[in-house]
C-alpha cells in the first residue's frame, strides 16, 4: 500500500525512502525559482536539499513561480503535496536511489494574481531569482543577439500600467519596487544551456527594463549580479509508468516525481550580490570563469545529442539509449565530438576531455533512464542556433573539419518535413514548427530552402563548402535513408 506524498506522511514515508533530515518548518525562503520542471527539481533544489540535510542553507529555501498558464498542474501538484517530490536516480544496472526533497517551501503561479508573484520577489529575504525557463525564453534575435521588443507579449508588458505576464515583467517590476523600497537587488541566476547565460541575462533584463524606464534599466546594468552557470543531468519528461514505479517499489503516491541518470554537475561562477548558499560543500564548482565548461558541455553534450536525435529517429529509433548503443551512431557522435566540436574548446581545467566524450557516450547508453528521442528533437529552432552552428562557423573559419556538422543540420532538415522514411507523420514540436515544416517541405525541389534561413543559420547558405556537404547529404538522405547516409559519413 502507497502513501500520499504529503508533510504529514513524511515519519511514515521514511522508513522506506530518505526523506528530508530537517525540520522544514523552520526553512526559510531565500531563493525564488521560475521554471519549476523536472530539471530544476532534479538539480538546483537537490543540491540545496543535499545542503539543508548536513544542517546547511537552512535560509536559502525555494519558492517556486511558474509564468506560464500550463504551470497550473505543477502548482496543484506543489500545494498537494506541501512541495514535497520523489527524486529517482536511475543506474545503468537497474538499481534505483531514491529521496524525498524538501527544499521548495511553497508555489506561486503568476498567471493568477502577477502581483502576488512580483511581491514573492520583492520580498527582502529573497536574495536569488533564479531561472530554468528553456533556451528559447530569453527572447533574442538569432542573427542581431539582441532582445526582441516587439515580441507581443513583452510589448504587452511594455505598455503604460501592464500588469506584468512575462519573466521579463516579472523580474523588473519586482526589482524596481525593491530599488523603491530602499532594499537591495537580488542576483538573476540563469541556469539554461545558454553560452555565457549570465551574459545573455544581464542583456535581456536590462533591454527590458530600459525600454520600460531608462533610469530603472541603468540602475539594473549597475547593480544587479547575473553569474555564468554551467548545469547537466539528464532528465527525461516523467512518465505514468514512473509514477507508477514510485508507487509500487517504494510506497509513494507521487503525483509529479522527477527520474534522472545518476551523473549531475553545476559549474558556477561566484558573482553574488546578497550572498549565496554554500554550494561548494554539496559538490557544486564554484570557480572565477564558467566558459570552458560551459563550451564543453554545450558543444559536445548538447550538440551530440542533436547528432544523435534526427539520424536516430530517421533510422526508426524511439529511446536515446538505443541509439547511444548502436556501434555505428557511437561511432559518428565520437567522431563529432574529437573532430569537430573539442577543436573548437580551449583547455577545460580538470577535465579529461577524451574521458568525458566517452563518459557521454555511456551517459546516453542508460537504458534505465528511457531518455526519449522525440524529447531531443524538440524546439529544435532555439538549440542548433546555440549549440552547433557556431561549432560549424568557426571549423570553417580555422579549416577544421565540418562535414559531420553539417549532416546533422541535414538531418534536422529531413527531420522538419514531417515525414519519416516509411511514410508515418511526424510530430514537429517547436515553437516555429509551422514555419520551419512548410520550409523544409521544399527541400526536393530546394535543396537550400531550409538553410537560407538567416534568422536561425546566419550566413552559413553563402558558404560554398558548408552548402556542398549540407546538400549532399540531405540528398543522400531523400535517396538512401538514414542508415545508410551514416555508414556513409562513418566511412569517410
Amino acid at each position: 500500500m502507497s502513501l500520499p506524498l504529503t508533510p504529514d506522511n513524511l515519519a511514515a514515508i521514511g522508513r522506506e525512502v530518505p526523506v528530508p533530515g530537517y525540520d522544514r518548518t523552520q526553512v526559510t525562503p531565500g531563493i525564488v525559482h521560475l521554471g519549476v520542471g523536472g530539471f530544476h527539481r532534479a538539480h538546483q533544489a537537490m543540491y540545496l536539499d543535499r545542503l539543508m540535510n548536513e544542517g546547511k542553507a537552512l535560509d536559502w529555501g525555494i519558492r517556486g513561480l511558474g509564468v506560464l498558464p500550463h504551470d497550473a498542474r505543477m502548482k496543484e501538484v506543489m500545494d498537494a503535496q506541501g512541495g514535497l517530490y520523489t527524486l529517482v536516480l536511475k543506474a545503468p544496472d537497474g538499481s534505483r536511489e531514491p529521496r524525498v526533497v524538501g527544499s521548495i517551501l511553497d508555489f506561486t503561479l503568476a498567471p493568477d494574481d502577477p502581483d502576488a508573484a512580483v511581491e514573492v520577489m520583492a520580498d527582502p529575504r529573497i536574495r536569488i531569482v533564479s531561472l530554468t525557463v528553456t533556451e528559447g525564453g530569453y527572447n533574442i534575435d538569432a542573427v542581431t543577439g539582441e532582445f526582441v521588443l516587439d515580441e507581443p507579449g513583452v510589448a504587452a508588458d511594455l505598455a503604460a500600467g501592464a500588469a506584468p505576464r512575462t519573466t521579463f515583467g516579472l523580474v523588473t517590476e519586482a526589482l524596481r519596487r525593491r530599488r523603491d523600497r530602499g532594499v537591495p537587488p537580488f542576483t538573476v541566476m540563469s541556469c539554461d544551456n545558454i553560452q555565457g547565460n549570465g551574459h545573455v541575462a544581464r542583456k535581456v533584463f536590462t533591454a527590458f527594463a530600459t525600454a520600460k524606464d531608462a533610469e530603472l534599466g541603468a540602475w539594473i546594468a549597475q547593480e544587479v549580479r547575473f553569474p555564468n552557470s554551467m548545469v547537466d543531468r539528464i532528465t527525461p519528461g516523467t512518465t505514468d509508468a514512473d509514477r507508477a514505479e514510485v508507487a509500487e517499489r517504494f510506497g509513494v503516491e507521487d503525483a509529479w516525481p522527477v527520474v534522472c541518470e545518476p551523473f549531475v554537475q553545476w559549474v558556477l561562477e561566484d558573482d553574488f550580490g546578497l550572498g549565496r548558499p554554500p554550494y561548494e560543500d554539496a559538490g557544486v564548482q564554484v570557480v572565477d570563469d564558467v566558459e570552458p565548461y560551459e563550451l564543453m558541455k554545450l558543444r559536445l553534450l548538447n550538440a551530440s545529442h542533436q547528432a544523435l536525435c534526427y539520424f536516430g529517429y530517421l533510422a526508426g529509433y524511439r529511446l536515446v539509449h538505443d541509439v547511444a548503443q548502436d556501434p555505428l551512431f557511437a561511432r559518428f557522435l565520437l567522431g563529432y565530438m574529437e573532430r569537430e566540436g573539442t577543436p573548437t574548446l580551449a583547455p577545460v581545467p580538470g577535465i579529461d576531455l577524451d574521458a568525458y566524450r566517452h563518459e557521454l557516450i555511456s551517459r546516453f547508453s542508460n537504458g534505465e533512464v528511457r531518455d526519449t528521442v522525440a524529447r531531443l528533437c524538440n524546439e529544435s529552432s532555439d538549440r542548433i542556433p546555440k549549440w552547433l552552428i557556431p561549432v560549424i562557423k568557426q571549423q570553417l573559419a580555422t579549416g577544421g573539419e565540418f562535414f559531420r556538422s553539417a549532416a546533422v543540420v541535414a538531418s534536422w532538415a529531413r527531420y522538419a518535413e514531417g515525414v519519416d522514411e516509411q511514410g508515418e507523420p511526424i510530430e514537429v514540436s517547436d515553437r516555429i514548427a509551422d514555419r520551419i515544416v512548410a520550409t523544409a517541405r521544399r527541400n526536393r525541389e530546394d535543396p537550400t530552402a531550409f538553410i537560407a534561413d538567416r534568422s536561425l543559420f546566419g550566413d552559413l547558405v553563402d558558404d560554398e563548402a558548408f552548402v556542398a556537404e549540407y546538400t549532399s547529404t540531405l540528398a543522400s538522405l531523400h535517396a538512401k535513408g538514414a542508415r545508410a547516409t551514416l555508414e556513409d559519413l562513418v566511412g569517410r
